[in-house]
């Protein structure tokens, strides 16, 4: 079993990290900060593919479970950073029963599924039994932030296989004609959000959520969401920088 497996097994939250900036040297440090999982964002990045591979490289030394949200529901580049050594991905814009189906087949080595066998990274990081194990350590998340996701919300949160829902929450609102805000405490999207909390939890499998702050992050696992993302690598260099120059303020001429 992952970390995030044993987290969960426990009857816990996960704190998932996000990495949005490309660098071995920057995962590596984050994977050290005592997340249950960290994310390599492929979607909304400038990390592609062989970016990522020395970033997972980098995390293995740590204990936590390495995530990839891959940029679209194709099966080559999911496979590809399953082989290089992720073990969750995050998949966007799952639409339908079908694209659940296609996304978790991807993931899955025969006969669950048609993931091609040459996990070169996967064999080292998971040993000589990795091919046995693998199909029971991925996780898999679909990622639900559209109408026609929410229209089809049941049947795919019920995709055999499947082990988890994950929330985009400004793709969400903005597919609903609401504004793109990530925080939503109240209102329309709350509710969504709280109607895809239900149905993952309905159909026996997990919810996670992207967030940008800890307060409501806080809020989200106390309404029992199983894998929370409160911050990126990004969000907390942009927070800290304004406090440090603040902290400037008047100081040398300034």
């Amino acid at each position: 079993m992952t970390k995030l497996q044993d987290v969960w097994a426990a009857g816990k939250s996960a704190a998932n990290g996000w990495l949005a900036l490309p660098g071995s040297h920057l995962a590596e440090v984050m994977a050290h900060q005592g997340w249950d999982a960290l994310t390599i964002d492929l979607q909304h990045s400038s990390i592609d593919v062989a970016a990522a591979v020395p970033m997972l490289q980098a995390m293995a030394a740590a204990d936590v479970t390495p995530i990839v949200r891959v940029p679209w529901n194709e099966p080559s580049v999911m496979m590809r950073v399953l082989d290089a050594g992720a073990y969750g991905i995050i998949c966007p814009m799952v639409n339908s029963r079908e694209d659940a189906e296609n996304f978790v087949s991807a993931c899955r080595y025969p006969p669950a599924g048609m993931r091609s066998n040459g996990a070169y990274r996967g064999m080292i990081v998971g040993g000589s039994d990795y091919q046995k194990t693998a199909n029971s350590e991925i996780v898999t998340f679909a990622m639900i932030e559209t109408r026609e996701g929410m229209a089809n919300l049941k049947e795919i949160a019920e995709t055999p296989g499947l082990d988890a829902l994950y929330i985009g929450p400004t793709d969400l609102a903005f597919s609903h004609g609401h504004p793109p805000v990530h925080n939503n405490f109240d209102g329309p999207v709350a509710a969504l959000i709280a109607e895809i909390l239900a149905a993952a939890h309905a159909a026996g499998i997990k919810a996670g959520v992207h967030a940008t702050n800890t307060e409501y992050a806080a809020k989200m696992m106390e309404d029992g969401f199983d894998l929370v993302t409160p911050t990126s690598d990004l969000r907390m260099i942009q927070a800290a920088a304004p406090d440090v120059l603040a902290g400037l303020s008047g100081v040398g001429g300034r």
